[in-house]
């Protein structure tokens, strides 16, 4: 029998409603387009029910399909900051906090 990825079936709540948002932005953006989604699932290479499944929200689908209708939508840029180590406030701290506080004197060789 298969393992089933926890975060796929039953992702935390924050997650959820994340993906959904993501989907719905995704559905109001393709709208305003006039594109339907067979034209997005056409320039991306995948199938309509996998693009109406990413603007469901539904956490099974790929984050290459999510970020491929970005990119057809022409809103991939905005996907950019995501993750980015200079905005991560909370790992700079952590990083920071684990720096030495005193410099060490370098071995020197001896042997002279």
């Amino acid at each position: 029998m298969s393992r089933r990825s926890k975060i796929t079936h039953s992702p935390p709540a924050e997650v959820e409603d994340a993906l959904k948002r993501l989907g719905q932005n995704i559905r109001i953006a393709r709208l305003r387009r006039r594109l339907r989604i067979q034209d997005v699932a056409d320039r991306i290479g995948t199938s309509r029910f996998t693009v109406a499944d990413l603007e469901r929200g539904k956490p099974s689908t790929s984050v290459a399909a999510y970020f491929g209708s970005l990119w057809a939508l022409g809103l991939l840029d905005q996907v950019a900051p995501v993750g980015d180590p200079d905005l991560d406030e909370e790992g700079k701290i952590l990083e920071h906090a684990r720096l030495p506080t005193q410099a060490r004197r370098r071995k020197t060789d001896r042997a002279s």
